[in-house]
């Protein structure tokens, strides 16, 4: 741990670093700064950061988590969009936790342009994730970095139901399946409003992922299985048979492969798993024009 008991940042001091840099928390970017140490603490210690991790950290802001995650973690990767912030952050850095810059490093980038990362790879991802990218961008880490074993996000805490609500649930939906794609999705926790700032409109919960020890075994690619899983949910109302039409072709060669699939075409996207998704994605009827013509012998 730090030797500093005042390496972290508080509402003070996160007010102070934001008044200097000029900086006010924009919607558009979805930027709620937390300013309660407990709270990144907690947040560390709920991710079960462990001494030899590599933390790549989304989001940053003004650096509150960072700070605790460097406490922890062998090494911390922030990946930072905005130009302010991301200028800011390795004097924070430098000022607090002095004998921690070498474990540091920052990208500044959006997030989702991001497929590769200096130093070794990640373990861990923790992060405070703005509210309105907070899936695409989970989605994303996941699919590009494999190395990921373990995710905590603290995100607004309708999309924390979301990403962790099994089959039949009335949230389950497309980011349920697709987080359970790459992980085993469970809640972990909630957050208060009063802990960032400004102060939410909305509750804020944790969500802890941790990567399957083997991919699903599947034929199907993530990119066939998750076609699947979006025509299912476009039309979340209708059957299966009705919702895959667009995707097989017909509603008739939907109900094909939802039988092969050992699926029932009158089922709706919300009682699946994701095995079942890949099932159906393995039973694509071939498109008619490419099919294979026949020989004249057969």
């Amino acid at each position: 741990m730090s030797s500093n008991p005042d390496a972290l940042l508080g509402p003070a001091d996160i007010r102070e670093l934001a008044a200097a840099l000029g900086v006010r928390p924009t919607k558009q970017r979805g930027q709620n700064f937390v300013i309660d140490a407990n709270t990144v603490r907690r947040i560390v210690r709920t991710a079960d950061v462990r001494t030899d991790d590599v933390v790549v950290e989304v989001g940053p802001g003004l650096g509150s988590l960072t700070l605790a995650l460097l406490e922890a973690a062998a090494h911390v990767t922030a990946v930072e969009i905005d130009d302010t912030l991301a200028s800011a952050l390795p004097a924070t850095v430098t000022a607090r936790m002095p004998q921690r810059v070498d474990r540091f490093a920052l990208v500044h980038s959006d997030a989702m342009q991001v497929t590769e990362l200096p130093g070794p790879p990640p373990t861990a991802l923790v992060a405070n994730l703005p509210y309105n990218v907070a899936v695409p961008v989970l989605l994303h880490m996941l699919e590009y970095f494999p190395t990921i074993e373990r995710t905590l996000v603290m995100v607004q805490a309708e999309v924390a139901d979301r990403l962790a609500a099994p089959p039949g649930s009335k949230v389950y939906g497309v980011p349920s399946v697709k987080a359970n794609w790459y992980a085993e999705v469970k809640r972990a926790g909630s957050i208060g409003r009063t802990v960032f700032w400004p102060a939410p409109n909305v509750d804020s919960g944790l969500v802890s992922l941790t990567r399957r020890a083997q991919p699903l075994k599947t034929t199907a690619d993530r990119r066939e299985v998750f076609a699947v899983v979006d025509a299912a949910f476009a039309q979340r109302r209708k059957t299966l048979r009705a919702a895959l039409a667009g995707w097989a072709g017909s509603a008739a060669a939907a109900e094909t492969a939802l039988v092969a699939a050992g699926v029932s075409p009158q089922a709706r996207g919300e009682s699946l798993t994701v095995e079942e998704f890949a099932r159906i994605a393995e039973h694509k009827p071939e498109p008619a024009e490419h099919k294979a013509e026949p020989k004249e012998s057969e």
